[in-house]
Order: C-alpha cells, then structure tokens, then sequence
C-alpha cells in the first residue's frame, strides 16, 4: 500500500518512517509529482534479488536463440559425465 507525502512534510521524519513497513512504502512528492519512494530495506533486497534473477534469465533466453541446441548425451559428454 502506498502511502503519498509532500517532501515538504518530512520534517517529522519519524512519523513518515513509522508509515513503512513489507509491502507499504511511502511516496514522496515534489510540486506535486512522485520523485522519491522509501521502502522497507527487506523490500527492497527482494526487489533487487528479483532483478537480479530475471537479468540472468533474459540472457539465458537470448542465448537460447542466438546459440545452437545440443543433445542431452552431448551436454553430459562436455561435463565429463557419461550415461
């Protein structure tokens, strides 16, 4: 759940900080815009981790189409593993 301040506002910072908590950050605006967000620092790692996740799957699918396929026996034959 968002919950949307003025910047202007944050000069009582404890009570904006009190408002975050998993799963609801607090939107801070600027001449009426959305321009800073402060989450939760677990949210946030869990965000990143997520990123980080769907980075290494979109190279995994570009590989895919760009590189030819190889059979399983092959795949285990390049890891020195046999039948």
């Amino acid at each position: 759940m968002e919950n949307i301040i003025p910047v202007s506002e944050m000069r009582n910072y404890n009570q904006t900080l009190s408002d975050v908590s998993m799963g609801s950050q607090v939107i801070l605006t600027k001449n009426g815009a959305a321009k800073y967000a402060v989450v939760d620092i677990e949210e946030w790692r869990k965000t990143q981790a997520t990123l980080r996740l769907l980075e290494e799957l979109q190279k995994g699918y570009r590989s895919l189409k760009s590189e030819p396929l190889v059979s399983r026996d092959e795949f285990r034959k390049s890891l020195g593993m046999t039948k």
